[in-house]
């Protein structure tokens, strides 16, 4: 390679990490998870939120039209009053959240999936409350875990990383003339194992710890994601290879939760005691 070209790859490289922020999205918590995230800057939060909130209106638009939308109100209202529980305890993560439009629907789908969009759109499949018989406490367990992804932007995280390669790999194949072309497809499989991939993991991770403090401070017991993945657990027709998935082996997940349990259990001493 020309040295013009390696100062123009510099340049080029410069260019990309001074587009890219290093962020606290939220504050530790009792539970402490305090890694700084990547965002791009010109993916802000406001967009993200935006584009969430459209296509959630567009899914409950067409669940709606199906007839499969909170179609059982008792346990729709079963979820809501859950939900009603968790929001107020965002505060501890982060102060902005209590103020998001938070919304929890539920849609009759077989799945075995829950989510909560980014700003705070919740929603809850029949499935997987109906197929794994959650009780509260679980279904507690789930919400804080979905919640705590958004709280902490997981989704905005995931999505700047993804520009960042797509313009990296274009600034290459421009200063290189197209040269190694070639590797770009090899070098992005090694990224998403070695660097996308567990780093996905580690927003898992994230939280299962923060969902089970914001359950822990609304008076559900921590220790039902226990019985929750062992439940998941015995659902899962296999799982891939920890390195290979986004999300860690049940195993590892049960192991770390047993191992936050006693971090915010006086917390849930203390919620259970005010009644």
């Amino acid at each position: 390679m020309s040295k013009i070209s390696l100062s123009a790859l510099a340049v080029a490289a410069s260019l990309l990490l001074g587009a890219c922020q290093q962020v606290h999205t939220t504050e530790g918590g009792a539970i402490g998870v305090n890694r700084k995230q990547t965002m791009f800057a010109m993916l802000p939060s406001e967009q993200v939120d935006q584009m969430a909130a459209e296509s959630y209106a567009a899914t409950l638009k067409q669940a709606q039209s199906k007839g499969i939308l909170n179609k059982d109100s008792a346990l729709t209202n079963r979820v809501r009053a859950v939900a009603k529980r968790l929001i107020p305890q965002v505060v501890v993560f982060r102060k902005d959240a209590l103020a998001w439009k938070w919304e929890v629907n539920v849609e009759d789908s077989p799945e075995l999936n829950a989510y909560c969009a980014p700003g705070g759109k919740i929603m809850f499949f029949t499935g997987i409350i109906e197929k794994l018989k959650l009780n509260d406490d679980e279904i507690a367990a789930i919400m804080g875990h979905e919640m705590a992804h958004a709280l902490r932007e997981h989704g905005r995280e995931r999505m700047s990383k993804a520009y960042a390669q797509q313009i990296g790999a274009q600034l290459l194949s421009v200063v290189t003339q197209g040269q190694y072309d070639g590797y770009i497809g090899l070098a992005s499989q090694v990224t998403d194992v070695a660097y996308n991939l567990p780093n996905s993991r580690q927003n898992e991770s994230e939280a299962d710890a923060m969902g089970i403090e914001l359950a822990a401070r609304a008076g559900y017991d921590p220790a039902a994601a226990i019985s929750l993945w062992q439940k998941m657990s015995a659902a899962a027709k296999g799982q891939p290879p920890q390195f290979l998935s986004t999300h860690p082996s049940n195993e590892t997940r049960i192991s770390d939760l047993q191992a936050n349990i006693p971090k915010v259990l006086p917390l849930y001493q203390a919620a259970r005691k005010k009644g």
